[in-house]
């Protein structure tokens, strides 16, 4: 496939992704027409995959993560490409590299995602940086689309850096809308709110945020010197911020996919929008699990357009009938994942 048969056959199925990014995506025709195109245009995966004909979207075949790191994974010509997210790597493993090119799949992806699923549109607090300084993190590109949805926002940047300024404006947010009552949402890596926390307990401040707000994490500790676990971490949301486990909402995903997941509260059931499949998979025999049954988490998203469709996790999950409970790391794997990257650069580290 020459570079300009490439370019515009991207082009078409971009504005084709574009389409279906709703409740209405006919999903397995896609996925399937999807792999074929992915199969011609990406040399890597065509090479991986070879004559295999999947007859379902279940047989797709799955990259593993890891491939990210070997691989340049692209449907179009390399300067083509606009942006390049990169997974915080771990020492000796190389960084993971999904490239794009175009954001307007991924934004689109980002706010449909969000508003299909019916997650809160409240006034924000984001406690992530901003993509134009941490260019390469997809999260704080996420994070730069969020704020497009409707409400009013404060984006704190770095409050764990030096320079109180920017902790006193969290307080300040934080104190003004308890005061108001009006209902807010405060977004950030559990890494962010464990640090918020402490200087919470380092003033003796807390808060008892008004009735409908929401915490928002995403996430973990993996590279770091911290540990917490999901029902310590959210207790402290609770002691600090005045919220329940069930107003902490967990997002789901990875530099190597385009859409995410959401779970709400402890025992909550990470969603999938219609353009995303979830399947658990037993790695000895490569067939799903059973529901109830741990498996590792292998993602289908069409949203990946551009790179490929099927990603092999290594993440640990149960299936059920209406959504997957997420286990965390299979714990020979290797520490990774978006929101290291802007940990990393909220510790001083980048």
């Amino acid at each position: 496939m020459s570079a300009a048969e490439s370019t515009e056959l991207m082009k078409s199925w971009e504005d084709r992704i574009l389409a279906s990014l709703n409740p209405q995506c006919d999903f397995e025709p896609l996925a399937l027409e999807l792999f074929e195109f992915q199969r011609q245009a990406n040399p890597v995966y065509g090479k991986f995959v070879g004559d295999f004909q999947p007859s379902t979207w279940k047989e797709i075949p799955a990259v593993p993560q890891i491939a990210f790191k070997r691989q340049a994974l692209r449907c179009f010509p390399e300067k083509e490409t606009v942006r390049t997210f990169q997974t915080s790597g771990t020492t000796g493993a190389g960084h993971g590299l999904h490239h794009f090119r175009t954001l307007d799949v991924y934004e689109a992806s980002v706010l449909n995602g969000w508003r299909d699923l019916e997650l809160p549109v409240l006034p924000r607090l984001i406690l992530v940086p901003e993509a134009r300084q941490v260019p390469q993190s997809s999260l704080s590109q996420m994070m730069t689309f969020l704020r497009k949805l409707p409400g009013n926002q404060e984006q704190i940047d770095g409050f764990t850096l030096e320079g109180g300024l920017l902790f006193d404006k969290i307080l300040h947010f934080l104190q003004k809308h308890q005061d108001s009552g009006e209902p807010i949402m405060v977004l950030g890596t559990a890494l962010s709110f464990l640090h918020l926390f402490e200087r919470l307990e380092e003033r003796q401040m807390r808060f008892a945020l008004p009735k409908g707000s929401y915490g928002w994490e995403t996430g973990g500790y993996k590279g770091t010197r911290r540990e917490l676990s999901k029902e310590g971490l959210y207790r402290l949301f609770g002691d600090w911020l005045g919220l329940s486990p069930e107003q902490v909402i967990n997002e789901y995903g990875m530099t190597e996919l385009t859409s995410q997941f959401y779970a709400t509260g402890l025992d909550g059931l990470h969603q999938t929008p219609a353009w995303m499949r979830a399947v658990v998979f037993d790695p000895e025999s490569g067939k799903p699990c059973e529901p109830g049954q741990v498996g590792l988490l292998r993602i289908y998203d069409l949203a990946n357009a551009g790179s490929v469709l099927a990603v092999e996790t290594q993440d640990l999950a149960v299936m059920h009938e209406s959504g997957f409970q997420l286990l965390g790391r299979d714990p020979a794997a290797l520490p990774r994942g978006c929101s290291r990257g802007a940990d990393q650069w909220l510790e001083g580290t980048q």
